[in-house]
Formats: structure tokens, C-alpha cells, sequence
């Protein structure tokens, strides 16, 4: 029942989230006007709306004019639904499970929105900090300390990147980093290593395929890498340290 309940929260959730990234950037109210094929600005009728079922069911069609509906759209739903599910399936305890289903709501559309116009919307990630705390503090109380330390150590730990190198790191990714920490405590660690260790492998595809020249001028946004670990840190992060304590530090 907790599993079928996460799925179906993710994916009407998913479908909000579809809102933040296409409005959010552009200043544009999230609840007004109701959603309309960016085609022909019809409304989308309620039955057209629910996650996933209707863009398969209308073949990823406006009803109204044809129009081709993006497939990202069902992707971020499902997407969002297939993470909650496996932070229930994964994580054990109110707080565990809390802090995890609105970490990963919360990346989704930052991860998009920077992937697409290049920023970290303070209106998502300071929030999150926010929730982070209020969460960690109420659902579990005794572990805030170590997140709250492990918040400011990962956006302190940016912070200095980005004023060592103004043009390789921006304030919305320490931001998110200090956003990650609250929510993922001492796992942070291996979030940022993973982050770091993407964005190098994909930078070096970059320049191999524009060249050196090119290459270093073209813009490949962190957060979406940050996004990445924190979210393989959630379900592996624990795993990831015990595994290197024990083959490192003995």
C-alpha cells in the first residue's frame, strides 16, 4: 500500500514538477493559467491530464490539434514516481523516508531547469534548505547536527571552488550543495566526489569531440552532476563510505 501510494504521489507530483521547469525560469505564475497545449493553447481537459496514462493513451498527442506532446513530459512522472517508490522500498523509518522523497522532488526540477537555461533557481534551493532542516529536525532530531555540519561543509567546500574559479562554478551550486548536505548528512561526501568525477568524464567528451579550443569555452552546467551523485548517495551513499572505510582507513 506504501509502495502503490509513493508511485501515485510521485507521478501527480512529476506532473507538477513539469509546471516548475517549463514556468519557473520564465517568472510565470505556476497556478494560473491551467495547463494548454503550447500548440494551439487549448486547455487540457482533467481526463487528458493524469501522469504517464493519458500522454500514452492520446499517443503523445493533443486531442485538440494533433500537435506532438514532448516525452519528457511522461518521463519526469514517471521518473519522479519510480524514485519515491524505491526511497520506500529503500529507506527505513518517518524521517528516512521523508528527507529522501523530498530531496529527490526537489532535484528533479533543478536538475532540468539547469540543464536547460543554466541556473539554480534560489526559489527551489533555499526553500530546500529550509525543509531539510524542519524535516531532519522534527523526524530525526538526533542525526540534524551531523547534517546541519555536513550542509555547511559541502556549500563551504563549493564556495571556495567558486571563488578559486569564478568561471567554473556559480553560487546556485553551492546552494545545492549546501541543500544536498542538509538532507544527506556524512553521504554528501560521495555525492560530491560522484558530481566531480561526471562532469570530468563528460568534459573530457566534450573537448574530445570540439577539440581543446572549443571545448573549454563550451558551458556544461554542475548541477545536473550534483544531482546525479546526491541521488546515488541517497540509496548508496552509507555503502560507499562503510566501503571505503574499511578498505582505506584500516
Amino acid at each position: 500500500m506504501e509502495t502503490a501510494f509513493a508511485g501515485v504521489l510521485g507521478a501527480v507530483i512529476g506532473s507538477f514538477l513539469n509546471v516548475v521547469v517549463d514556468r519557473l525560469p520564465a517568472r510565470q505564475s505556476l497556478v494560473r493559467p491551467a495547463s494548454r497545449c503550447a500548440s494551439c493553447g487549448t486547455a487540457i481537459k482533467p481526463y487528458d491530464n493524469i501522469p504517464v496514462l493519458s500522454w500514452l493513451v492520446l499517443r503523445g498527442r493533443c486531442r485538440a490539434c494533433k500537435a506532438s506532446i514532448p516525452a519528457h513530459y511522461p518521463l519526469v512522472e514517471a521518473g519522479t514516481a519510480g524514485l519515491c517508490v524505491a526511497v520506500v522500498l529503500g529507506k527505513s523509518g518517518a524521517g528516512a523516508v521523508a528527507l529522501g522523497i523530498a530531496l529527490v522532488l526537489l532535484l528533479m526540477p533543478l536538475a532540468l531547469i539547469d540543464l536547460e537555461h543554466r541556473v539554480l533557481p534560489n526559489a527551489i534551493t533555499l526553500p530546500g534548505c529550509a525543509l531539510a532542516i524542519v524535516l531532519g529536525t522534527a523526524l530525526d532530531p538526533s542525526g540534524e547536527p551531523a547534517r546541519l555540519i555536513a550542509g555547511a561543509g559541502a556549500g563551504g567546500a563549493l564556495l571556495l571552488a567558486a571563488l578559486a574559479y569564478p568561471g567554473g562554478m556559480g553560487m546556485g551550486d553551492v546552494k545545492l550543495a549546501a541543500m544536498i548536505g542538509l538532507f544527506l548528512g556524512k553521504a554528501v561526501i560521495p555525492a560530491i566526489l560522484i558530481a566531480l568525477i561526471a562532469g570530468v568524464l563528460v568534459g573530457a567528451v566534450v573537448i574530445a569531440r570540439k577539440g581543446v579550443r572549443d571545448g573549454r569555452k563550451t558551458a556544461v552546467p554542475f548541477g545536473p552532476f550534483l544531482a546525479l551523485g546526491a541521488t546515488v548517495s541517497l540509496f548508496a551513499g552509507g555503502t560507499i563510505l562503510s566501503w571505503y572505510s574499511t578498505s582505506f582507513l584500516h
